[in-house]
C-alpha cells in the first residue's frame, strides 16, 4: 500500500508527526459521488432556464464581477494547477514554481490588454472580435481552427489529470482501468454541458473554485504547522527528502539549467498565452458590462495570487512528507504529489475530500473548455459560415449541443492516448498555441487599423501550424527516456520543449506581413466603430453582424 511508503520515506522527527494511514477507495469514490450528485442538481437548477442561444453560451450575462471571478478562477485553476504545479515544485523545485510565477503574471496581461475591450466588442465567441472589422468568413474559419485546437490541448491535460488521479485512489495501474476513468469523466462532462450549458457549467466553476482554494489553504496551513510555521525549516525538511536533488531544489536549474532557452521559451507563452484562451475569454461576456467585467478579472487574480502561493508550500511539503521518489514511483507519478500529501496529513479522509476537488476540478474545467469549442463550431462556423447569418438560433444551439457530444469523444480517446504525461506541461503546450496563433490577432485587431484579413488569416493559420509542427519534431514526442514516444525513438531536431519564442514571433511577423501585403484594405469606418465599442461599449449588447 501507499501508506507504508510514505512513511518510510519521512524524515524521523516528521514520520512521528504523520500517523499510519491506508488508502480507502470506497470513501473516496463516495466523497466524489456526492459532489457529482450536489452539482448535478445545480446544473440541472440552471438548465431550466436556458431558452436562448445567449442564456446557452453566455448564462444570459447574469453573473456579477465576484461571481464571474470564482467561475474564472475555477476554468483557470485546471489539474494542471493543483496536480501538475505542486507535483512539478515537489520534483523540480525552484523550476517547478516558474509554472505558478508565469500563470499568475499572465493575467496581468489579460487585465491590462484584452478583458475589457474584449467583453465590449464581442457578443459570444473570440471570433466576433477578430472578425468585426475583417472579412466574416475566412477570419471566422480560422479563428475556429485555433479555438478547437487550443481546447483539444487543454482537454487531453485535463483527461491525463483524471486518469492519473484515480489510478492513484483505486491502485489501477493497467491501461484498462485507466481508460475507463477516462471515459467515465467525459462521460460526466458531456452531461454536465448538454444540461447546463454556460450558467450551469459556471455554477460548477464557482463550488470548485471555493472548494479548491479552501482545501489547498487548509493543507497549507497544516503542513506550515508541522513545520512550526517556519518556511526555512520546510525547506530543509524538503532538501533532505529530496534524494539525489538535495539542494538544487532550491535554486534555479534543476529542470532548465541545461538548456535556458527552454525555460524563457515556456516562459513566454506561460505570460502571454493566457490573454489569447477562448475559454478565458468567453467569461468575460457572462458578465451584464464593461465595469463587472472589470471587477470579475481583478476577484480573478486575487483569487488565483493566493492559490498559487499555496502551491509553493505544497509542493515542498509533498516533498518533505512524501520523498520525491515516492511521488514518482506512485501510480500517476509526478501529478501524484497532492493526493499523496493529502493522504499523509489527514489520512483517507482528507485524501478523498482532496480527490474529490481534483475531480470537481477536472470536470468543470473540461465542462468550460467543451462549451467554448461548441460554441465556437456553432456560432462561427455553422451558423456564421455555412448559415451566413440566416440560421435560426434554436438550431444553432442543436449543433452546439452535437458538437458537444464529438468533442466529448475526441477527448476521451486523446485522454487515454496521453496518460502518464506531466499536465502541466500539456498546458503549457496549449499557452504556446494561444500564444502563438491567438494574441497576435487579439492585439492587431484590437489596437492596428491597419490590420486586415489576410493578416488575420496568416498569423492564426501560421502560429497554430508552427506551434504544432515544432512540438512533434522536438523532444517531447521523440529521443529522450520522458518523450512521448521514449527514446528508441528519434526524430527531434528542434531542441527546444516549448516552441514558444520561436512561434509567437512568427505569429506577431506573420499578422504584420500579410497586412502590409495585402492588396484590400479594410473598411476604416468599421475599424473606427470598433475602436468606439472596445474603449466604450457602446453597442456592445447588438449583434455583431455586417
Amino acid at each position: 500500500m501507499i501508506a507504508p511508503i510514505i512513511l518510510q520515506s519521512l524524515p524521523g522527527q516528521l514520520a512521528q508527526a504523520v500517523k499510519p494511514v491506508e488508502n480507502n477507495p470506497v470513501l473516496n469514490i463516495s466523497i466524489f459521488l456526492a459532489f457529482v450528485a450536489v452539482t448535478l442538481i445545480v446544473v440541472i437548477r440552471a438548465g431550466r432556464n436556458n431558452k436562448t442561444a445567449a442564456d446557452y453560451y453566455t448564462g444570459g450575462r447574469s453573473f456579477t464581477g465576484p461571481q464571474n471571478g470564482f467561475a474564472i478562477a475555477g476554468d483557470y485553476l485546471s489539474a494542471a494547477s493543483f496536480l501538475g504545479i505542486v507535483g512539478a515544485i515537489a520534483v523540480s523545485g525552484y523550476d517547478g514554481f516558474l509554472y505558478s510565477i508565469g500563470f499568475l503574471v499572465a493575467w496581468l496581461v489579460a487585465l491590462l490588454l484584452v478583458a475589457e475591450l474584449m467583453r465590449n466588442t464581442g457578443k459570444y465567441t473570440m471570433a466576433d472580435v477578430l472578425s468585426f472589422r475583417l472579412r466574416q468568413g475566412p477570419v471566422r474559419v480560422a479563428a475556429a481552427t485555433t479555438t478547437l485546437a487550443v481546447c483539444f490541448f487543454y482537454l487531453l491535460a485535463q483527461m491525463a489529470g483524471a486518469g492519473g488521479l484515480v489510478s492513484l485512489l483505486l491502485g489501477i495501474n493497467d491501461k484498462v482501468g485507466q481508460s475507463i476513468v477516462v471515459t467515465v469523466v467525459g462521460g460526466l462532462m458531456i452531461m454536465y454541458v448538454l444540461i447546463g450549458g454556460m450558467k450551469g457549467t459556471t455554477w460548477v466553476q464557482i463550488i470548485k473554485a471555493f472548494l479548491l482554494i479552501i482545501g489547498a489553504f487548509a493543507m497549507t496551513v497544516w503542513v506550515l504547522a508541522i513545520n512550526g510555521f517556519n518556511f526555512s525549516a520546510l525547506l530543509d525538511t524538503a532538501v533532505a527528502a529530496s534524494g539525489s536533488a538535495g539542494e538544487a531544489i532550491l535554486v534555479p536549474g534543476l529542470k532548465y539549467g541545461t538548456n535556458p532557452l527552454d525555460f524563457i521559451s515556456l516562459a513566454v507563452a506561460l505570460v502571454l498565452g493566457t490573454a489569447g484562451l477562448p475559454h478565458v475569454l468567453m467569461r468575460f461576456y457572462t458578465v451584464p458590462s464593461a465595469k463587472e467585467a472589470r471587477r470579475s478579472v481583478v476577484w480573478a487574480i486575487w483569487l488565483i495570487g493566493a492559490f498559487y502561493l499555496f502551491t509553493l508550500v505544497l509542493g515542498f511539503g509533498a516533498v518533505a512528507l512524501v520523498g520525491a521518489d515516492t511521488i514518482l514511483a506512485a501510480p500517476g507519478g509526478v501529478n501524484s504529489a497532492a493526493p499523496l500529501l493529502s493522504l499523509a496529513l489527514g489520512g483517507p479522509l482528507l485524501l478523498g475530500f482532496i480527490s474529490a476537488i481534483a475531480f470537481a476540478t477536472i470536470l468543470a474545467v473540461v465542462a468550460g473548455i467543451t462549451i467554448t469549442a461548441a460554441t465556437s463550431f456553432a456560432h462561427d462556423i455553422y451558423m456564421s459560415v455555412i448559415k451566413k447569418g440566416k440560421g435560426d438560433p434554436d438550431s444553432e444551439v442543436k449543433v452546439a449541443r452535437r458538437t458537444v457530444v464529438v468533442i466529448g469523444i475526441l477527448a476521451i480517446a486523446g485522454g487515454i492516448g496521453v496518460q502518464g504525461q506531466n499536465i502541466a506541461f500539456l498546458v503549457a503546450l496549449a499557452f504556446a498555441v494561444a500564444a502563438s496563433a491567438n494574441l497576435p490577432t487579439i492585439l492587431y485587431s484590437l489596437f492596428w487599423r491597419g490590420f486586415t484579413t489576410r493578416g488575420a488569416v496568416w498569423s492564426m493559420y501560421g502560429g497554430l501550424t508552427a506551434t504544432i509542427v515544432l512540438i512533434v519534431f522536438s523532444p517531447v514526442f521523440s529521443g529522450t527516456e520522458t518523450s512521448m514516444f521514449g527514446a528508441g525513438v528519434n526524430f527531434a531536431w528542434f531542441p527546444l520543449s516549448n516552441p514558444g519564442i520561436v512561434s509567437i514571433p512568427l505569429g506577431f511577423f506573420l499578422g504584420w506581413l500579410g497586412s502590409v501585403t495585402s492588396t484590400r484594405k479594410e473598411d476604416p469606418l468599421l475599424a473606427a466603430e470598433m475602436s468606439v465599442r472596445s474603449l466604450t461599449g457602446f453597442g456592445a449588447e447588438e449583434a455583431v453582424e455586417h
